[in-house]
């Protein structure tokens, strides 16, 4: 590198130090709950990781503050919080230039022997939902300085994050008063199982649990996670679940009863069992990338604008130009000056 060069990167990485020690910098906290919510037969370890991101000065200070429930995404855990992406920081930016006053942000590790739970309950592997509205909601209000009722709790996730924060809200309105997903993922598991139907066909080679450690069968652990969490069936092992569809040679056969289950249970058709607690919600939002790399999401994310809209449930819905993740955590991204602004109107602050 050329003298000149290598003195404007060394100014810039300066700038770009001093800006960020003048950020005051919140602190991410890590802590366990042995969840009575998710003892199962499955296989599902009912030992549960939480993250808590605690603003600037909460050691200092006797201030009670709102939270965030933070809902991770397939194959992903808790450790969004704090690793690559630095969502941590971005919280400390998003603080310190006012676009939302000091909150608390948890995040628990929802992943599972098939990489996610959807945070719904399931009849085999676990009170997913349960858990995620009530018992952890529970321990962080006996814990931390929360301001402990549902006008200053929110929920808001990627991808399935994205839709189990929606799945939560509306099944539990007397615990969080607004939700936000990002990008929400399978909320029609139906169209999904169909879209995917390939899938099926390829898992016949597939016996035990360990082949999905397999590199070849990665995709397939995102078939046997919804049956678990829709079509849960604690007398069958070693998955533990029902199918909808299933292949003899290059020949469909369909379950109708497990197809109807599995509708029945998906996020898309909550708003119809679910209407009147939806109206108690304050503020609803989702948005998603025009160029998802996962296609169901537009036309899923867009169904579910359409069937609130026509129900007369007030919400906001946004397509954007991204793709799955482009525009999510990085640096004025989503979360950032979206997000992080619609909690900051819509939650309750200590004054």
């Amino acid at each position: 590198m050329k003298k000149g060069g290598f003195i404007i990167l060394t100014f810039v990485l300066m700038i770009q130090s001093f800006r960020a020690q003048n950020i005051p910098e919140g602190k991410v906290v890590t802590t366990y709950i042995t969840a009575k919510t998710l003892q199962n037969k499955a296989g599902e370890n009912s030992k549960r990781r939480v993250s808590v991101y605690l603003p600037p000065d909460y050691e200092k200070s006797s201030q009670r503050y709102p939270v965030i429930y933070f809902l991770h995404g397939f194959f992903w855990s808790d450790s969004l919080l704090v690793n690559s992406d630095r969502i941590n920081h971005i919280i400390d930016r998003a603080i310190n230039s006012k676009k939302i006053k000091p909150f608390i942000m948890v995040m628990p590790d929802e992943s599972t022997v098939f990489k996610g739970s959807f945070y719904a309950n399931s009849k085999s592997s676990g009170k997913w939902s349960d858990f995620t509205s009530i018992e952890l909601v529970n321990f962080i209000d006996k814990n931390y300085r929360t301001i402990a009722n549902k006008d200053s709790r929110g929920i808001a996730g990627h991808s399935m994050g994205g839709n189990g924060a929606l799945r939560n809200a509306i099944l539990h309105p007397e615990v969080f008063s607004s939700v936000y997903a990002l990008s929400p993922g399978i909320l029609d598991a139906q169209y999904f199982a169909l879209s995917e139907i390939d899938l099926y066909k390829n898992i016949r080679q597939i016996n035990e649990v360990k082949d999905l450690s397999k590199p070849e069968n990665a995709r397939a652990n995102i078939i046997f996670a919804i049956a678990r969490a829709y079509n849960g069936n604690e007398n069958k092992p070693p998955f533990f679940a029902d199918l909808p569809f299933s292949f003899d040679g290059d020949r469909l056969k369909i379950n109708p009863s497990v197809v109807e289950e599995l509708k029945k249970n998906s996020t898309s058709e909550l708003p119809f069992s679910y209407y009147e607690n939806l109206k108690k919600l304050k503020a609803i939002k989702f948005d998603w990338g025009r160029n998802d790399e996962l296609k169901h999401i537009p036309p899923s994310c867009m169904n579910f604008s359409k069937t609130l809209e026509m129900l007369k449930i007030k919400h906001e819905a946004e397509e954007y130009i991204g793709t799955h993740g482009s525009e999510v955590s990085k640096e004025n991204g989503r979360i950032e000056n979206h997000l992080l602004p619609f909690f900051n109107a819509n939650l309750k602050f200590e004054k």
